[in-house]
């Protein structure tokens, strides 16, 4: 990957655009006229389990709504297989791409299983309709997110963990093979964090491509294959964790000065911040 500022030598790992499914090429983002990413290129690696990490408002969010063509670029290109994302049409795209968005809003009163049949509507026509084919997908979805005992219930009378899950279970239900995540873990404690985390992870394992934006450095170092450290719409370090997360990278893209030790459960980089005496950074 590469990205409009000048690489670094460390932390950057090139991925071929052209042999990545998911890229973008010249891609600056905005909303009205207040430019949130400029210039950026972006390529995904094939089954990667590729996380995106930065402050507040460099970007990150933005960048995946215009993976997923949420958001419109005002410059730039996102290609899928070769193709401009822009040109796909909608039904061909959820089935390639899944897109778990930050705020899912609920349809009052639908069961769990309701909401993740809606994962099969790509799948459907005018001369295709609800299969068993369709009925075995949504059991197999509910089932791999662990929400196959709350398929009766209603969504609103979930826990946040729960729900997260079932909102997973309808991306699954899509079957597809790039699934993006946007900040899958807010709202939620640590033991549902890493609920939702360790199901990325095994859907990874099985051969999908999952992008994720997540604000714990931490967690993106212990799941990410592939993690990507964005500042004020740029690109700053891309690469394994292990060689984008150190303290130099720490202070230059959060401002924090901190110690990067192994964790002593996985051997990923692990983020101690500095006491508070010795934490000011100068400006970057």
């Amino acid at each position: 990957m590469t990205s409009s500022a000048a690489p670094t030598s460390i932390g950057r790992e090139a991925v071929d655009p052209e042999a990545a499914r998911l890229a973008a090429s010249g891609l600056t983002l905005a909303y009205d006229r207040r430019v949130v990413v400029r210039d950026l290129d972006v390529a995904v690696p094939d089954r990667s389990f590729t996380v995106v990490v930065g402050p507040n408002a460099c970007g990150k969010s933005t960048l995946l709504r215009a993976l997923a063509r949420v958001l419109r670029p005002s410059a730039g290109t996102v290609t899928l297989d070769g193709e401009r994302i822009a040109s796909w049409p909608a039904r061909k795209l959820a089935r390639t791409l899944g897109l778990l968005p930050q705020s899912s809003v609920t349809p009052e009163g639908i069961t769990v299983s309701d909401l993740v049949a809606r994962g099969r509507y790509p799948h459907q026509g005018l001369l295709r309709q609800w299969t068993r084919e369709d009925e075995r997908v949504v059991a197999e979805s509910l089932e791999a997110t662990g929400c196959a005992a709350l398929a009766s219930r209603g969504v609103d009378e979930l826990s946040g963990g729960q729900r997260q899950r079932v909102w997973i279970a309808m991306a699954l239900a899509q079957q597809t093979s790039l699934l993006l995540l946007d900040e899958p873990t807010t709202f939620l404690d640590i033991a549902h964090q890493i609920e939702v985390l360790d199901l990325c992870a095994r859907l990874h394992a099985e051969g999908r491509t999952v992008v994720a934006v997540l604000h714990d450095l931490n967690q993106a170092a212990r799941y990410a294959t592939h993690l990507i450290a964005m500042r004020d719409g740029r690109i700053v370090a891309e690469g394994p964790p292990a060689e984008v997360v150190t303290a130099d990278r720490v202070a230059e893209v959060f401002g924090l000065r901190c110690r990067v030790i192994d964790d002593p459960e996985t051997g990923t980089p692990l983020v101690v911040p500095a006491a508070p005496a010795a934490r000011t950074v100068p400006a970057v």
